[in-house]
Parts: C-alpha cells; structure tokens; sequence
C-alpha cells in the first residue's frame, strides 16, 4: 500500500481491461483515473497531472508511442509504463527509446502490475521535478500559479515595494505554452508540436494560425511586466524560450 494516495491515469481502450487496471490501482492504495482512447490523451494527461500514467500502444485515434512523445514534451519527467499485447523486442525497445520507464506485456496480474508501478514511482522520486518558473532580467513566471511577475523596481521602501510588485495571470493555454517552450528550452518548438501537445488537434492540414495567434496575445500579457524578449520566433521553424532564460524545476 502507498503512504499517500496518488494518481495514476489509466489509457486502454478495452473496457474490461480498463476497468481491471483502475481496480487494481484502487486496491493498491492509488487514485485512479482513465481515457478510453488515444485522441485527447494528452491533453487529459496534462490536465490531471497524475504521478503515473500506464498508457496502451494501440488505441484508437492516436497511438500509444504517439502520446509518448507528447507527453515527454511537455512533461519530461513524468513516469510512464507501457502496457500492451505486443511482447516482442522490437516494441519494447522502440517504447523506451521514445522515454517509457517500463513496459508491461498482456496477460500480466495485478501483481506484476502494482510491483512496476511502485517501481517505477520509486525510481521517480529520484528525478528533478518539472519545471516550475522561469525568470529573466529579475522578472519571472511561476508556472505554478499561472502569473507573470514584473521585476522590482529598487526602492528605499522594500515593505511598500513588495506590495506593489506587478502581475499578471497567466491564461491555461498560455501556461502550457510556456511549460513546453521552458521544457525544451534547447531546441525549437514547431507550431505542429504545439498543437499536438497543448491544443491537442492533429497537425496535419490544420491551420497553424491558432499557434500564431496565441503566441502574439502571449507576447502581450508578458510585455505587460517586462518579458517582451521572453518568447522567440525561429522564422519557418517554430518559436523557443530566450536563452538569456534561467529555468527552474
């Protein structure tokens, strides 16, 4: 049994298997949550924010490696143990080069199930946590609690100062925008992976407008407190975080 009660995200299309494995979790001691299917995965992921996701290969709308490589997006270190029929090599191979921290074959007991996920949850504990604020030029964005605050201005009153320092909250979208670009601050992000990922729309054929769009309202609220030059535009590439940017998990 945990010592507190966590939660685990359930991603199985097959009902019964589904309802097995939140039973199982529930025995365990764990809170568990479930997506029947692999479109809108990620966001739900996202938007529960468990301690662990057990996430099926092959689900309709989307496959398993697909939502894999979202979710490692977005949330670097978030545990995630495959579950699948497939049992050769190959697959298992291909699930932990795309970053899965294990991988369960069907059949498998509750068991082996609960052993791997308290496993893993342990290896976990281990890891930096996701990142959590972002600061440049003394200014900073705590992803936490969805705001961007102004750097302070230097005063003789610092009670008077602490105040009156500016913020401005962060819209959700805007947030996970910025927690992608924060948690790939070494590489562009493409307009097709934000979509993906924070809007949850497949990329192919949709108009990337959207991302556009919500990058220039973005860059409004930031310039707001004085993190015009947070956010960057890699013309035909996508967009990154400053590299002036300090990231903290």
């Amino acid at each position: 049994m945990t010592s507190h009660k966590q939660v685990v995200m359930v991603v199985e299309d097959d009902e019964s298997i589904r309802l097995g494995l939140c039973d199982v979790l529930t025995f365990g001691g764990y809170i568990a949550r479930s997506h029947p299917r692999g479109d809108g995965a990620t966001r739900a992921i996202l938007e529960i924010d468990p301690a662990l996701v057990l996430l099926d290969v092959m689900l309709p709308g989307m496959s398993g490696y697909d939502i894999l490589r979202e979710v490692r997006a977005a949330r670097p270190t978030l545990p995630i143990v495959m579950v699948t029929a497939r049992g050769s090599e190959d697959d298992r191979v291909k699930g932990l080069d795309l970053g899965a921290d294990d991988y369960v074959v069907k059949p498998f007991s509750a068991r082996e199930v609960l052993a791997r996920v308290q496993a893993v949850l342990r290896r976990s504990a281990e890891r930096p946590s996701d990142v959590v604020a972002i600061r440049i030029d003394g200014a900073s964005v705590d992803l936490a609690r969805h705001e961007a605050i102004a750097a302070k201005s230097p005063t003789r009153n610092a009670k008077s100062s602490s105040r009156h320092v500016q913020r401005v909250a962060l819209s959700d979208r805007e947030t996970a925008v910025l927690r992608l670009l924060a948690a790939n601050q070494t590489r562009i992000v493409a307009r097709e992976e934000l979509l993906r990922v924070v809007w949850a729309i497949d990329p192919r054929g949709a108009d990337t407008r959207a991302v556009d769009m919500q990058i220039v309202r973005l860059r409004e609220t930031l310039a707001s407190v004085g993190l015009d030059s947070l956010v960057e535009t890699v013309r035909s590439k996508g967009y990154r975080l400053s590299a002036n940017a300090e990231v903290s998990a």
